[in-house]
């Protein structure tokens, strides 16, 4: 019974992993004294590297994202450390920075539903596979 009782719980504890992967960018620990004297798109770049995302529309804004993503078993997944690092850019200028944390950023909850696409066509299985007939060259036609 000892024996069973033991392996049982060596189980359990094996399913339960406890990992953490850092997702985006690793920020310096000193972050905001770093972006205190970044007065260039040059220095920006020495310092931080270059952006996830640039903005097309409106201010031109270069965006930095960095989280810890932790796995703890079976309960749900969880971000936390979340920064987010924007800087505005005027030519080879940088006008403002920003730098948000996790009590800055709005909880956003993501949606289980699936959202409709308008006009899109629902084929079933048979459907999906005669639809594709004819759609593929043979193979070593070169086209």
């Amino acid at each position: 019974m000892k024996k069973l009782l033991l392996i049982l719980s060596v189980v359990v504890l094996g399913a339960c992993t406890f990992q953490t992967k850092h997702r985006g960018y690793v920020f310096p620990p000193d972050l905001d004294t770093v972006v205190a004297d970044i007065k260039t798109t040059q220095q920006l770049l020495n310092e931080i590297g270059s952006p996830q995302v640039k903005t097309v529309y409106g201010d031109t804004v270069w965006i930095y994202y960095g989280a810890d993503e932790n796995y703890r078993g079976p309960l749900p997944l969880k971000y936390d450390n979340q920064t987010v690092l924007l800087a505005w850019v005027d030519g080879t200028r940088v006008t403002d920075i920003r730098v948000l944390r996790d009590d800055d950023l709005p909880d956003v909850i993501i949606s289980e539903d699936e959202t409709p696409i308008p006009a899109a066509i629902e084929l079933n299985a048979i459907q999906e596979l005669f639809n594709n007939v004819g759609r593929f060259s043979p193979a070593g036609l070169g086209q």
